[in-house]
């Protein structure tokens, strides 16, 4: 019998994280029906908040963060930034949208990652890659 092909780990994480962005997204408007969407960031930011540090410390992966580089510090503070500020519009836009409708116009943030990635970081995806991309 021929041996099950493996999945390298980063899709299994990938995939995971797919299926807790769409959760979310689902018990996020489920969520928001009455309650600021602004509001609604700022519970959800800080049971983020809460819940990581706990599982960073169960994994045992918690390291020294002083420890790090300046430009380590600074791209992370800025990534921070951007994701506060996506969540910050998600949830205004979930709450005044269907999720339906919502999240695939979000999801274009799949094709513009691409585009920075080829542009800025040299990555090349396949044409498979592009295609997957511009189906989505």
């Amino acid at each position: 019998m021929g041996q099950i092909p493996t999945l390298p780990f980063w899709f299994i994480w990938a995939l995971l994280s797919a299926i807790f962005a769409s959760a979310s997204a689902v018990l996020g408007k489920i969520g928001l029906e009455n309650v600021d969407a602004d509001l609604a960031t700022l519970i959800r930011t800080i049971v983020i908040s809460i819940f990581l540090p706990v599982l960073i410390l169960a994994s045992g992966k918690l390291s020294n963060p002083f420890e790090l580089s300046q430009q380590t510090w600074i791209f992370l503070t800025i990534s921070g930034i951007a994701s506060g500020l996506s969540s910050f519009c998600f949830f205004r836009a979930l709450k005044q949208g269907d999720a339906s409708l919502v999240v695939p116009v979000d999801r274009l943030s799949l094709l513009m990652v691409a585009l920075i990635g080829f542009a800025f970081l040299g990555e090349r995806p396949s044409l498979i890659g592009w295609a997957g991309l511009l189906g989505c």
